[in-house]
């Protein structure tokens, strides 16, 4: 049985489905890249093979390939075709995971490295990110996670001793921070901020980044019964994953 074949059964038989038919066009097309069916850069039927074999209007066809194109399925290259787009790991951006779980969801491998764990004296600005005196002694963590040996994540943390004492008697090349700090002071408060930023010559190096290269940086403050446990930078190169969010209401 052709591709398209099983494509055209797919959307055949979404029609109870009440989406408008160019919906069902895109989410039949994602069927076939998330199950494999088309992996990375193959090339897709054109527009005009897909009327022929969808029985749907060009128009639908168009709209359903920009969109996917639009929202990163897909990759349209003028006079040689579209193909499907090299999918980014991604990372949910209004909740708080465990990175060695998102890793294995993928069917992918996790290791960590650690590059420090140790103590120090908080300065002004880590004073007041954890809620402690001047001077007061924090624990400090910098970890790279690897997904099947590619850098995605430099996790820059600092950790209220108060909250997690043992914090530095662990192996995080065997559990990450997260686990630990869930087990000994469940989160029961989070705020993130969001950016775009350069990352410095040291973390280019950790994160195996070429020069000019942006990445997202998140900035994640966590509480535990009304009291700071701790305060991350999470640095992940732009060009290998994106944040995802997901919102109810009316925005």
């Amino acid at each position: 049985m052709s591709q398209q074949s099983v494509l055209a059964q797919f959307v055949a038989a979404m029609g109870s489905n009440p989406a408008p038919i160019y919906l069902r066009v895109k989410q039949a097309i994602v069927r076939q890249i998330t199950d494999g069916v088309w992996p990375p850069h193959q090339r897709v039927p054109s527009e005009s093979e897909l009327v022929n074999e969808l029985g749907v209007s060009r128009m639908t066809i168009n709209r359903a390939l920009r969109e996917l194109t639009s929202e990163g399925y897909l990759v349209r290259m003028q006079g040689v075709g579209t193909f499907v787009a090299e999918q980014k790991a991604g990372t949910p951006m209004l909740e708080v995971h465990n990175i060695a779980d998102e890793i294995a969801q993928r069917g992918h491998r996790h290791r960590a490295e650690v590059i420090a764990l140790g103590e120090i004296a908080a300065d002004v600005e880590q004073a007041t990110l954890l809620g402690v005196a001047p001077g007061q002694p924090l624990f400090h963590s910098l970890i790279v996670h690897y997904d099947n040996d590619i850098p995605v994540q430099l996790e820059d943390r600092l950790v209220n001793p108060s909250m997690a004492p043992d914090y530095l008697r662990q192996n995080y090349a065997t559990q990450t921070p997260y686990t630990y700090l869930m087990q000994v002071a469940p989160l029961t408060a989070g705020e993130h901020v969001v950016e775009a930023v350069m990352p410095g010559v040291a973390q280019r190096k950790l994160l195996a980044l070429e020069e000019h290269q942006p990445c997202l940086l998140i900035r994640r403050q966590t509480w535990s019964d009304s009291r700071i446990v701790t305060f991350a930078r999470l640095l992940y190169p732009g060009s290998r994953y994106q944040l995802i969010g997901r919102f109810s209401g009316h925005g």
